[in-house]
This record gives structure tokens, C-alpha cells and sequence, in this order.
């Protein structure tokens, strides 16, 4: 008799999974818009960074530490209040490549000054390729290099933490910072009441000779397992910064007390916390009552970042979006040669050429920003723009990307649906839409003759370009209303689309071209792909995607 078989499907008509690519190599806008400003020579070792972070065994080690969320250890076995973060050791060795890189520190020279020359163009490379295959370790990353930035507000405090901040060794031990090999920064700046509004903080800071105490709380705490943290608090003259450290200078725990980590939608490899001080030890960063002034020094870097990491995500949706539609067959033919899935995948790859020509030119303006008052205005204006433009631009641009993907996209095996829940995040930490409108008005309204400088160059730039003359009068006019701040998000994102336009025509004429005349000549469809472009340009904006 003949033995029964149960024979189960042979897997085919998979796309193999994308990893083991050079991610700086295989994204030619990438590699253009280094080069176009500024870093081209630093090419070599962002391949090599491409290579390691494009690595099967960083991909692992990126879905291990989302899976293996961080636990929040209040005390030791003894009862002795500990209040510390435990992680994956995953989550420990993608912070280690990046901190190896440099990439919480590139831009400083060892006394805290720029580093100048491309140091902002090619760390961003950096920042965008890693956020690609994990972002959450990110947080602390890129608010220990924007720390530099305010600690510079006091001397003497940036000229004893520079030598640690300033190496590229990722010590996790938990000890005071001075004994360590490296060390992060977090922040703590909003409270339950005011949330955005950091001058409503009830948090008390009473001076307790050259040091202060510290007392209230809270409400998001970023990166708690950080060796210390910029936090504002009302002091006598008014809200100021500190620089809270984990430990006294005795070596005691100080008295940072986390309540709870958060359960984000996001974000999942990162540590988020509430937490109250009960007496804490702290410093003073700036002036009494400029702590506004002195922390805003961070949190433009911080926004930077945030434009740059959305920008990675959007990239990586798009690889693996164009990379499964090249191997899976749908009615005899390959999902990237159907017509319609052309069309959606070119203009999602004109989206990011675009994306990362503007971030790669904001990175210029840091880069020269210090010496070149032009490049500093354009800094100031384009930042929040940008940050506005391209963050909101993510959820639904990933969303789009998994659905090339269909059902594998959505599952949480695959990358996509991870980045799918990472995306909001960017638009809302370091100040919401709403908040960055507002912000381009005040930039506007506080160094008009500047700002207005930098639309002049960005209509000179453009000229020529579909659309770009009635985007320029129309900024202009906009901002100049009564009533600017109720069109305010309309007008704040038609400049990011025209200075995405100058900065994509400095690198691709042709597809900034393109850019402008889907997104400036006309509104842009709500669905990618509904736009009308020659199978030529289709071809080359797929091709330039990925090779």
C-alpha cells in the first residue's frame, strides 16, 4: 500500500528580504545631494556606514529591539530606589554603531565649537541611513549631540562634559557620568498643564549654593536611561535651564523619580517617561530666566533631526516598496512593470528626491550657518518649514508603501508596518504643526528684511520652474495678511514645496521640473500616482530609486 503524503506549498512569488545592500550606494538622490552640498568627500565612509547599517544583522537587531520594549526597574532587590531602564542588549548594540559614527557627536570639534565644513551634510547621511532601519534609539542620539548646542550657554559645564560627550564610545553602565568611557543627554521640558507652553511650568528650582534643588515634575521625560538631562524650571528670575544628572556629585542617585514609561503608538524601542524630582540636584545652563532662549539652541538641532529621520523613513518605504514590486508577479507580469503601480511608485520616489534634496540643504545652512549670515537666515525660516512639510508628508506616504506591499505590508514581520507606527512621532515631538506655523510667522515678523532675503533667492532659484512665480507672490502676500496665521499652514507649506524645488534643481533640473509641476503648477492628487508623467521619466525616477 501506498504511504500517504501530505505534502504542504512551496513558498514562490516572494521577494527575497531587502537586506545585505550599501544604503548609501543604492540611493543615488542620496548620494547627490551629499555631494551637491558639500560632502562628497566624505562618500567612502558613508558607504561603509551604508554597508553595516544595510546588514541582515542590523535589521535583526532593529525588529529584536522594538519586539523587547525597555522596563522601567524602580528598585533594586533590596528595596534601595534605582529608577532604571532595562533594554534588549539589541537596543544596546544599535546605539553603540551609532555612537561609534559619530553620529550623536560628528558635528562638534572637542571644545563643543562646529566642527564646520560638511560635518551637518555628512552626519546627516548618517542619521537618515540608520533611521531607515531602526529610529527609536535615535531619541537619544540626536539630543545628545543638540545638548552641545545649549550646554555651550555655560562655559565651564560644556568644558567638563565635552570630553565625554565628545568620545564615540556607548557606555550603558549605570554611573556618574564623569567615570564614564561616553555618555547621552535626554530633556524634560513639558508639564501636564501646559504641554506646549513651557512658560506655564510649575516646576521649582531653589538655590542651594552654586547648585540648585528641584522640585515638581515631568510629564514627558525624554530618554530616561540618559546620563543626564537639559530640563526647564522656574527659578527666581523666571523659567531657566538646568543640567540634571543622574547622580550627585557625591555619587549618590539623585532624585529623579520615573512614574511610569509611556505605551507609545511608536517609537517602541525607545524609552519615554513621566517623572517627578523630589530635590533634585541640578546646574544652571544660561542665565536665570533665559531658559527659553538657551534651550531653543537645542531644539533647532532637534528639528533638523526630525525632518531628517522622516525623510529615512519615506526612503526605506519606498526600497521595499520598489524592491518587493520587482519580484512579485500579479496577472503574468512583475507588480513594477503594471502601469498603474508605475505611477505610484515614480511619484513616491519624486517625493523623496525631493525630500532629501531639502534636508540635505537645510544640513548646508547648519554647516554655514556660523559664518555666512545668509545661510543662517535661511536656517532659521526653512527649519520649521521643512520640519513641517516633510514630517506631516510621512504617515501617508508609508501607508502608501505598505499597500504596495499588500497584506505583507501590514503584518508586523515585515519593516513597513513598524515604520507605518513610527511616522507621526516626528511631527509632533519638538513642536506640532501648528507650532512650527507659528514659528515661520515669528521668523517673519522678527527679521523680516532676512527672511524676505531668503524668498528672494529662493524666486531667483526657481525661476522658470512651473508654478514657482504664483508660489513666491502668493507667499508673500499671505504673510503679509491681518489674518496670516488662519492660512498660515497653506502658505508655510507652499515654501517648503518651493524651496524643495530650488534645492532638487541644483542637483536634477529635469526632476525638479517634475516636482513643480505636480506640486506647484497644481495641487498634488490626495493619492500618489495620480499624476501624468512621461514612461521616460517614470523609468528614470525608478531606476535612480534603486539600481
Amino acid at each position: 500500500m501506498t504511504q500517504a503524503k501530505f505534502a504542504t506549498h512551496e513558498v514562490f512569488n516572494q521577494s527575497p528580504p531587502f537586506w545585505d545592500v550599501d544604503l548609501f550606494a543604492v540611493d543615488r538622490p542620496l548620494l547627490e545631494a551629499v555631494a551637491a552640498n558639500g560632502g562628497a568627500a566624505s562618500e567612502s565612509e558613508l558607504s561603509e556606514f551604508g554597508k553595516h547599517w544595510g546588514s541582515a544583522a542590523m535589521a535583526e537587531r532593529g525588529r529584536i529591539a522594538n519586539e523587547n520594549t525597555p522596563k522601567l526597574r524602580t528598585f533594586d532587590s533590596r528595596g534601595n530606589r534605582r529608577d532604571e531602564v532595562e533594554f534588549h542588549p539589541a537596543y544596546h548594540e544599535l546605539m553603540a554603531r551609532s555612537a561609534h559614527a559619530g553620529v550623536h557627536n560628528s558635528t562638534w570639534n572637542a571644545d563643543g565649537k562646529p566642527a564646520g565644513g560638511a560635518a551637518e551634510v555628512s552626519r546627516a547621511a548618517k542619521f537618515y541611513m540608520a533611521a531607515q532601519v531602526e529610529t527609536g534609539h535615535l531619541c537619544p542620539i540626536t539630543m545628545t549631540r543638540a545638548s552641545v548646542a545649549a550646554l555651550a550657554a555655560q562655559p565651564e559645564l560644556l568644558a567638563r562634559t565635552m570630553p565625554v560627550i565628545g568620545t564615540r564610545a556607548y557606555d550603558p553602565t549605570f554611573a556618574p557620568w564623569w567615570t564614564k568611557r561616553g555618555m547621552t543627554l535626554g530633556m524634560g521640558m513639558t508639564e501636564k498643564q501646559g504641554g506646549t507652553d513651557v512658560r506655564s511650568n510649575m516646576t521649582r528650582a531653589e538655590r542651594d549654593g552654586e547648585a540648585y534643588r528641584i522640585a515638581g515634575h515631568k510629564w514627558f521625560m525624554s530618554a530616561p536611561m540618559c546620563d543626564a538631562f537639559l530640563v526647564l524650571a522656574q527659578a527666581d528670575e523666571g523659567l531657566t535651564c538646568f543640567f540634571m544628572p543622574r547622580f550627585r556629585p557625591d555619587g549618590s542617585v539623585n532624585a529623579i523619580q520615573f512614574q511610569r514609561l509611556k505605551d507609545k503608538l511608536g517609537n517602541r524601542s525607545n524609552a519615554s517617561s513621566e517623572v517627578e524630582f523630589v530635590g533634585a540636584y541640578a546646574e544652571r545652563v544660561g542665565d536665570e530666566g533665559k531658559g527659553i532662549r538657551t534651550i531653543i539652541q537645542m531644539v533647532q538641532l532637534t528639528r533638523q533631526d526630525c525632518a531628517i529621520a522622516s525623510a529615512g523613513l519615506m526612503r526605506s518605504g519606498l526600497a521595499h516598496a520598489l524592491h518587493h514590486a520587482r519580484y512579485r508577479s500579479v496577472f503574468q507580469k512583475h507588480l513594477a512593470d503594471q502601469p498603474l503601480m508605475q505611477a505610484v511608485l515614480s511619484d513616491m520616489a519624486l517625493h523623496v528626491e525631493a525630500s532629501i534634496a531639502l534636508v540635505m540643504r537645510l544640513c548646508r545652512s547648519f554647516d554655514r550657518a556660523p559664518h555666512d549670515p545668509a545661510e543662517a537666515a535661511y536656517m532659521r525660516l526653512l527649519t520649521p518649514a521643512i520640519k513641517y512639510w516633510v514630517c506631516k508628508s510621512a504617515p501617508g506616504f508609508l501607508y502608501e508603501a505598505m499597500e504596495c506591499l499588500g497584506g505583507n505590508g501590514y503584518v508586523e514581520e515585515g519593516i513597513l508596518a513598524r515604520h507605518f507606527r513610527e511616522s507621526p512621532v516626528n511631527a509632533i515631538w519638538e513642536g506640532s504643526g501648528n507650532v512650527m506655523c507659528l514659528d515661520v510667522l515669528r521668523a517673519l515678523s522678527r527679521e523680516a528684511e532676512a527672511a524676505s532675503a531668503v524668498l528672494q533667492e529662493l524666486a531667483e532659484e526657481t525661476r522658470g520652474l512651473p508654478g514657482a512665480g504664483d508660489a513666491v507672490t502668493f507667499i508673500g502676500k499671505t504673510f503679509r495678511r491681518p489674518d496670516g496665521e488662519c492660512v498660515a499652514r497653506l502658505a508655510v507649506e507652499k515654501l517648503a514645496l518651493l524651496a524643495a524645488s530650488a534645492a532638487l534643481k541644483a542637483i536634477s533640473p529635469h526632476h525638479a521640473e517634475l516636482f513643480a509641476r505636480t506640486r506647484l503648477a497644481q495641487n498634488h492628487a490626495s493619492m500618489y500616482g495620480a499624476v501624468d508623467l512621461a514612461t521616460d521619466d517614470v523609468r528614470r525616477l525608478l531606476e535612480r530609486a534603486l539600481p
